[in-house]
């Protein structure tokens, strides 16, 4: 037997036991019907325990003491609104007050980070999260119009309480990772932040705007910015180092990030404002001389073990090896290279489809029309496998 909510044409539902006989299936018992979503659970509940301790059984209860029997009918008339879920509170609450975010003196902005944290969501569903499970009653429009007070009030205070504890935590701030991300927004207009550019998410129809985070070691919040969606990434992350720096005047760390800001002009800029950095660079992008120096170099590399060469610009180039690394690159290829095959065979490849995205790069023209996959490339590019390297102005 198992129990079943049957919606009925008038709108109600309907609750049953149904028991599986022969080729159908056999309504035992409506246990309730009811448009009220807490009468509805509770009929369930009924159902279920019917279905558990059939009336062969209810003698078991029979004994039950006076106590035993005021928790079972206060348990029965008790409805979903009446329950409160107060572990967030009791957890989150008190990492909350123990950073500081409690010297704001705003209940909405607890409810809201809180609620964040143990039921992520739109903004309509936190309403109905808080409601039913917090028996906070909160409108929509009044969260909307917390945010622009949260921007234009406390954002200030929050970002700086989030700083300190920080600070308190990590002792020291002498290593900070940068990444940026896109925003994007369900819509055509753009207006003086949100600006359609290169999208990370792939809405390149959207117009969008640029996240900067800087965070220190495991992951503890320094500070962020917003730029326009437009805005080319390698020109983000020195205005943010130096605001922060102005605003919480602290030593100049070393800079963490990825292969999105090997440039140039991004590793002069930090150089000339004495800025120390670690940045993830594009080994098959760099000059051939380096590149037979770095294949020439990495050939008797064992798992974990690195290599350093010195830049004509001052800096290093750092290039580890990693096991692990290898069979990921390898399998990557082998995988593109299947789906080239398969394409090929087909005759879904044209001559626009020759470029050095992904593995097109291995393909080649012969003849006119004659579409192949170069072996020598391939071979070429198996000896990069497991090599990943760093650009760095440290001595680390």
């Amino acid at each position: 037997m198992f129990v079943r909510k049957n919606r009925n044409k008038s709108g109600t539902i309907s609750v049953q036991v149904i028991s599986k006989q022969n080729s159908g299936y056999k309504v035992i018992e409506t246990v309730g019907t009811s448009r009220n979503l807490n009468e509805i659970e509770k009929f369930f509940i009924e159902a279920r325990n019917k279905i558990n301790f059939p009336p062969n059984q209810m003698q078991l209860f029979s004994t039950l003491s006076k106590t035993d029997l005021a928790i079972k009918n206060f348990v029965g008339n008790i409805s979903n609104l009446q329950i409160r879920t107060i572990g967030p509170e009791i957890i989150f609450g008190t990492l909350f007050d123990r950073i500081g975010f409690n010297t704001i003196n705003d209940r909405l902005f607890r409810h809201l980070v809180i609620t964040r944290l143990a039921y992520p969501t739109s903004k309509l569903k936190t309403v109905d999260y808080l409601r039913r499970y917090r028996g906070i009653e909160i409108k929509v429009d009044a969260i909307y119009c917390f945010l622009d007070r949260l921007n234009e009030k406390y954002k200030e205070t929050v970002e700086r309480i989030a700083f300190e504890h920080t600070q308190r935590t990590l002792k020291n701030i002498t290593v900070v990772f940068y990444d940026m991300t896109t925003l994007y927004f369900e819509t055509e207009d753009e207006d003086d932040l949100r600006k359609i550019g290169f999208s990370k998410d792939g809405k390149f129809q959207c117009p969008q705007i640029m996240l900067g985070l800087l965070v220190g070691e495991n992951g503890y919040p320094i500070g962020y910015d917003i730029f326009k969606g437009n805005t080319f990434e390698g020109h983000t992350l020195l205005p943010i180092l130096e605001n922060i720096k102005r605003k919480y005047n602290f030593e100049q760390p070393i800079v963490v990030a990825d292969a999105g800001l090997l440039s140039n002009d991004n590793l002069k800029n930090l150089a000339n404002k004495k800025y120390r950095f670690i940045i993830g660079a594009h080994l098959k992008n760099e000059a051939d001389g380096i590149k037979r120096e770095i294949l020439k170099k990495a050939k008797g590399l064992s798992d974990g073990q690195t290599i350093a060469l010195k830049k004509v610009d001052g800096n290093r180039l750092i290039i580890s090896y990693s096991d692990k690394r290898r069979k990921k690159d390898e399998y990557n290829r082998k995988k593109g290279i299947r789906k080239l095959q398969e394409k090929i065979k087909s005759g879904k490849l044209t001559k626009s489809s020759i470029n050095n995205r992904g593995y097109n790069k291995f393909l080649e023209l012969s003849g006119n029309v004659a579409i192949t996959i170069n072996n020598e490339k391939i071979k070429s590019d198996a000896s990069w496998d497991g090599l990943k390297g760093y650009a760095t102005n440290t001595s680390l």
